[in-house]
């Protein structure tokens, strides 16, 4: 029998093969939090990781966003590691994912934080070298600005899945429109799309949580969730559109539209203060979810177990 992901430890996660890591995630019936930091600007906690802050805060699973392959940096962690990745992993105990961008040539982000470099794109050669770090879990999306089409998922994905020998779980979709303007609202993604996305090889679906996005309503999450579900993968809802630095009462609200949608994961996103989601809307989001006493054994599971 599955052991549920929320009730896994460590040593759980550390010896749990890909289709288990999925496995576990479905019996913990949409009980699962994932949390999205940037590790490549100063941690909101100076010298510790925001990674290790989300973690402390109730999450399950780590994303880390900007993360660049070929110049890897998650500014907290002790100097001297040539694998972050695995280190991260010892300090929080935690499954690790990371976002590829499959960006396009119109992308209006040319500088700032946003700007893509060739260590984030979506290519075979930056999935083998997360399945080497040791990465899960890689989510195929976009960042603002970025360009990242549907059609360009779909396509990533394809050349993505071989390269990750079956060893990492993908996941496919946008919490945002990611600067395709046709793309956006309520086309951010369709059932179409979904099918596109599972054909070409990915195990979850991403789609904006409710009240995120314009146009983006319970219902219409919850028939694409469906869809998801009738093709055999699993289903997250994202905050990725800077709701994760509202009061708690509106992560509360939108975290129980989100669990009455079916889905089968949680999102909040980075941009709290910057780089991390409030930790305090973690920490109510997970207790909308699954209650204070999943939270708490979470939260207090030592590394060592």
């Amino acid at each position: 029998m599955t052991k549920r992901l929320l009730d896994c430890a460590a040593s759980d996660f550390a010896g749990m093969n890909k289709q288990e890591f999925l496995q576990a995630i479905a019996a913990s019936e949409g009980r699962t939090l994932v949390c999205e930091t940037i590790g490549t600007i100063q941690p909101m906690l100076g010298d510790i990781t925001n990674a290790e802050l989300a973690a402390a805060m109730g999450a399950d699973i780590l994303l880390l966003n900007m993360f660049d392959l070929q110049n890897p940096v998650i500014r907290g962690l002790p100097p001297g590691s040539e694998n972050p990745i695995a280190l991260l992993k010892k300090l929080t105990g935690r499954k690790i994912g990371i976002n590829l961008e499959p960006a396009g040539p119109a992308r209006r982000t040319t500088e700032g934080i946003w700007a893509m470099t060739p260590g984030r794109m979506a290519t075979a050669e930056n999935a083998r070298l997360a399945a080497d770090m040791g990465v899960d879990l890689i989510v195929v999306t976009g960042n603002p600005g970025n360009g990242v089409s549907n059609a360009a998922i779909e396509a990533s994905l394809e050349q993505i899945r071989p390269a990750c020998g079956g060893k990492v779980a993908l996941m496919a979709g946008r919490m945002h429109a990611s600067g395709v303007l046709t793309e956006a609202g309520a086309q951010i993604i369709t059932p179409e799309d979904i099918a596109g996305f599972v054909a070409a090889g990915a195990d979850i679906i991403l789609l904006p949580a409710p009240c995120t996005v314009p146009g983006i309503t319970a219902e219409r999450v919850g028939a694409l969730v469906a869809a998801s579900h009738k093709l055999g993968v699993l289903a997250m809802t994202a905050i990725g559109t800077s709701q994760e630095g509202a009061d708690t009462d509106t992560i509360r609200r939108i975290a129980l539209l989100c669990k009455g949608t079916g889905a089968d994961l949680h999102h909040l996103g980075d941009a709290g203060y910057g780089g991390i989601a409030l930790p305090e809307n973690i920490f109510a989001y997970s207790v909308a979810i699954r209650g204070v006493r999943h939270t708490y054994s979470r939260m207090s599971r030592s590394v060592n177990r």
